[in-house]
């Protein structure tokens, strides 16, 4: 396979083809994993009232030191009867609104030993946010302390990307369901539910087609009916072998094959296409060429079509636990265990690396991304990953 591209210049070219979804209303209680398309606007000033940081006592600072009748006291949501009289405290609990000015004296007394500073344990008005002051922008992924956030600030609604639908195929006369006994030369199919797994964590709506035997009429019914949706992605039959029809098919039914193999290992024979706004993945069908494929092309266009500002992959930073030697070809993603340390997470590659073994892959909970080149990647040296788990 010649003019395979990189995994910049591939993720280049499915971007530039990524274009934003229509736009809906959410309500802030369902937004969880969605993308805000337009920011959301607090409501209200937040804390919207003085309040008490902690239990305690409210009173004038220039009245201390000192001894003062304590005259009432304060409950969050309960408050102050009146207001606060010259000379005197209300006892006051956490969130209580802070009393001001005074009112009727109701006997107990507290006494100040030392000055208490001005505006001390004092939740101000608006300390928090502004009335009419972003809460969340536009591209920000809604997660359990945005949902706080939003509630807190009064948003009961925001306006987020729909869901991008997504059709899942695997290909394949070979391929039996789990459960069913495998007669001689058929293997149980995995990927379909691992790749619906990975894209619904990045908001899709998954549908997961039926199994496709090796039959170029059988391609055609369901390449179309997954053709519907806004992304299609397909396993297997993406090579060049005499029963890899979903290249051959997906052309015929109008698919505009934007690139065909990328220098990476696994997953090299990756194609990508479009017809109208459908994009169309082809992923080889060894397990872990799906599950590195998903991770670094499909996520990233799903992200994109919901508007996100950060589309990844998402790499983060540890070291090498053991030398690790690169190819000279491709970029390799090494299937690996984190062991965090006190300076850093270092990455112990496990046994087993092919692009079949899926079950030695589940034992790991990072890829390492180790750049083609000569030689190899040093014990304890920095490298970049992305995470299983």
């Amino acid at each position: 396979m010649t003019g395979l591209l990189t995994i910049e210049e591939a993720l280049a070219r499915i971007l530039e083809l990524a274009q934003p979804l229509p736009v809906e209303t959410v309500s802030v209680a369902e937004a969880a994993g969605r993308v805000l398309r337009e920011p959301a606007l607090s409501r209200v000033d937040l804390p919207p009232f003085a309040s008490s940081a902690m239990d305690g006592f409210a009173l004038r600072s220039f009245e201390t030191p000192g001894e003062l009748p304590v005259v009432f006291r304060v409950a969050a949501g309960a408050p102050a009867p009146e207001p606060l009289p010259a000379g005197a405290a209300a006892g006051i609990a956490t969130g209580g609104a802070v009393p001001i000015e005074q009112v009727v004296d109701r006997g107990a007394r507290v006494e100040i030993h030392t000055a208490v500073p001005s505006g001390q344990h004092i939740r101000l008005r608006g300390g928090d946010v502004r009335e009419g002051d972003v809460v969340m922008d536009a591209g920000w992924h809604v997660g359990a302390a945005q949902i706080g956030a939003l509630a807190a600030a009064g948003v009961a609604e925001v306006r987020c990307s729909i869901r991008p639908r997504v059709s899942v195929l695997a290909t394949g006369s070979e391929l039996t369901p789990a459960g069913e006994p495998l007669a001689h030369g058929q293997i149980y199919e995995s990927n379909r539910a691992m790749i619906a797994a990975v894209l619904r964590r990045a908001g899709a709506r998954v549908e997961v087609l039926p199994v496709v035997d090796d039959d170029e009429s059988a391609h055609r019914a369901a390449l179309e009916r997954g053709l519907a949706a806004d992304v299609l992605v397909t396993s297997g039959g993406v090579s060049m072998g005499p029963h890899d029809l979903v290249r051959k098919v997906a052309a015929e039914l109008g698919v505009e094959e934007v690139f065909w193999g990328v220098a990476i290992k696994p997953g090299k024979p990756l194609s990508f296409g479009v017809r109208d706004t459908t994009l169309v993945f082809g992923l080889p069908g060894n397990p872990v060429s799906s599950l590195v494929g998903s991770l670094l092309f499909v996520c990233p266009a799903l992200l994109a079509l919901q508007g996100s500002r950060s589309v990844g992959p998402a790499y983060e930073h540890g070291r090498a636990n053991t030398a690790i030697r690169q190819n000279q070809a491709r970029d390799e993603f090494v299937r690996a265990s984190r062991i965090p340390r006190s300076d850093a997470v270092y990455l112990q590659p496990v046994s087993g690396q092919e692009s079949h073994m899926i079950v030695r892959a589940a034992s790991a909970d990072a890829l390492v991304h180790v750049a083609r080149g000569e030689g190899e990647i040093p014990a304890g040296a920095a490298v970049r990953y992305l995470t299983l788990d």
